[in-house]
């Protein structure tokens, strides 16, 4: 069962599994700020992202004041504080991404999902977003697709993968 908060005139609702998988963590710590970033993942992993309702809720069950809880949210790449599409595409603008091309991976993606960097498509489907490293600099250009990376790209390879993912 789900249990529901008002935070700001707005419900959030707080999964129980949530609740649980944090408390599991929080038997191994002495200072719940060791949980912190694993703890913005699980709630990221069940709604998406990381509202500002959401980090309320982490600050009531962790003990952190909720400027920490958003400084830590804000600092990582990974964490998504607005929501994003259900194909989050991470290219790489590294110096030796743009010595290989990402110039046009960029381009490609743009044009053809009709969108630009940091933004998400009509359906909710795709966001883009650009990222200074994905630590496969001698297979570049590159790009990571929710969990999954993609070496070598060009225009046509591009073009595939999106369309598989249709």
């Amino acid at each position: 069962m789900n249990k529901k908060k008002v935070f700001n005139q707005k419900v959030f609702v707080i999964n129980n599994l949530i609740c649980k998988e944090i408390r599991c963590l929080k038997k191994h710590v002495q200072d719940n700020r060791s949980i912190l970033i694993e703890s913005l993942k699980i709630v990221q992993k069940y709604y998406g992202w990381v509202s500002d309702n959401s980090m309320i809720f982490l600050s009531e069950i962790l003990k952190i004041p909720v400027s920490e809880i958003e400084s830590v949210a804000t600092f990582y790449s990974q964490i998504f504080r607005n929501p994003v599409g259900r194909y989050v595409i991470k290219f790489c603008d590294s110096v030796v991404c743009y010595i290989t091309g990402y110039k046009k991976i960029k381009k490609t993606l743009e044009k053809k999902l009709c969108i630009k960097c940091g933004e998400t498509t009509t359906d909710n489907n795709f966001t883009l977003l650009p990222i200074c490293c994905l630590g496969a600099c001698d297979k570049g250009p590159v790009l990571m697709i929710n969990n999954k990376t993609y070496f070598h790209l060009n225009k046509s390879s591009i073009l595939k993968i999106l369309d598989s993912l249709k």
